[in-house]
């Protein structure tokens, strides 16, 4: 397995660009199953998780042609609408082919979700509305059948909680019902809109993406169609966050400085000067000397639970105490004990943790445990005195492109050990 080595306390100056979104991207690699047409995807990042959806797609039936940052998908017809437990045990993502294969060929037979062990995440939620849409469902063996012969058919759908995939997957899967479908209580990412956006372009009749409530008039064909992905905004976020820390002068360029309005807001209150030279750009600029500030974990637009872990690092270097609420997943501080291991000062208290500073991190042999504690622990290490080893970070590959080499380019004293 592959490790980082980190020498820390180098203030990052300099400019970071931003890859396209691995959480819209996936979707809409799924939703090239959905036609018979290809399907072209510009600005995919080249990641750990895509690379493994992409090679699902290619199981189920899929032609892939990928050049650099560009795919290329065609469908011609489904020939396996299975994603396999072996394919898919390292990815989260999994479930959202469950809707476009049931929708294109009337069946699906989809391996419950892997990924990092950070807490349920409510595929049941995917299953009732599916339920609601006229499919028959049922799970064995770790695997959820779905059966729709006659084709889906609309329906109103109420989420009892916010789920951003359980919104995608329904969104692909109602574009082909017959009749109208309405989303209740949707998730409203920028990761739906985009969906939303690339499924409009394949001939989909959609309104409300991006608000609690979408419609969707079902349509009896999609075409092919040319998207481009939208920025990363939890990669943008992190790399603010790594200005902050080390005291730097850092550009996030290529963002959507909206996307990441939330942490903006809480940088500025913990006293990091952040402006917007431009539409697509973010600076970022710290004397090192940081307040402590609150944060509770909210969907969108709220602050993400995906910049938790980086943020609970950042705190460490605050003055005070910070109360750090977690509310989307009920076992994300996982790297909250690592962290403690170069130094930090956390509380664990149910689904918050109390992070007194600051406190001088020092480094050590650390392990990631998931994707984006991996990212808090890079963060850590770049401010902490000496050098950090940083094990398993196949975790952070799986949703960062080529972290290492960017965080080079502004200064940071990094390295990959294989």
């Amino acid at each position: 397995m592959d490790k980082f080595v980190i020498v820390g306390g180098t203030p990052l100056r300099g400019e970071i660009p931003t890859s396209g979104s691995k959480n819209s991207a996936l979707p809409a690699l799924a939703a090239a199953l959905l036609t018979e047409e290809p399907v072209t995807l510009k600005r995919v990042p080249r990641v750990r998780d895509i690379r493994t959806m992409q090679r699902l797609l290619v199981d189920i039936g899929s032609k892939a042609d990928v050049d650099g940052e560009t795919v290329r998908l065609e469908t011609p017809q489904i020939v396996c609408p299975e994603a396999p437990y072996e394919l898919v045990k390292t990815m989260r993502a999994s479930s959202l082919v469950l809707g476009p294969l049931v929708a294109r060929s009337g069946r699906a037979r989809v391996s419950l979700p892997g990924g990092c062990a950070i807490g349920g995440r409510p595929i049941n939620l995917h299953i009732f509305g599916l339920e609601q849409l006229g499919a028959r469902i049922h799970q064995a063996h770790g695997y959820i059948e779905a059966e729709a012969a006659d084709g889906l058919r609309g329906a109103v759908v109420h989420f009892d909680r916010i789920t951003v995939t359980g919104t995608e997957d329904l969104m692909m899967a109602a574009v082909l019902a017959k009749g109208e479908t309405i989303l209740r209580n949707a998730a409203r990412e920028p990761e739906v809109v985009d969906l939303a956006a690339l499924l409009t372009r394949m001939g989909a009749k959609i309104e409300g993406a991006g608000t609690t409530t979408i419609r969707i008039n079902g349509v009896e064909k999609l075409g092919g169609a040319e998207h481009t992905i939208i920025p990363d905004r939890i990669e943008a976020g992190t790399f603010l966050i790594a200005g902050a820390i080390t005291g730097g002068d850092v550009a996030i360029a290529g963002c959507i400085p909206e996307h990441v309005g939330a942490l903006v807001s809480k940088l500025q209150q913990a006293g990091v000067a952040v402006t917007q030279p431009d539409a697509t750009t973010l600076r970022v600029r710290s004397s090192g000397k940081l307040r402590s500030v609150d944060m509770t974990t909210e969907e969108y637009p709220g602050f993400a639970t995906d910049l938790q872990a980086q943020y609970m690092a950042l705190m460490t270097q605050a003055e005070g105490i910070s109360i750090i609420v977690e509310t989307i997943f009920e076992n994300r501080f996982m790297h909250a004990q690592e962290l403690a291991r170069m130094g930090a000062n956390i509380r664990l208290d149910g689904r918050q943790a109390i992070v007194a500073g600051p406190y001088r991190l020092t480094g050590a042999g650390v392990i990631a445990s998931d994707l984006r504690a991996s990212a808090s622990l890079v963060l850590a290490a770049l401010v902490a005195k000496g050098e950090t080893v940083i094990d398993r970070v196949y975790h952070i590959d799986r949703g960062y492109e080529k972290i290492e080499a960017k965080l080079s380019q502004v200064g940071a004293q990094i390295r990959r050990v294989e």
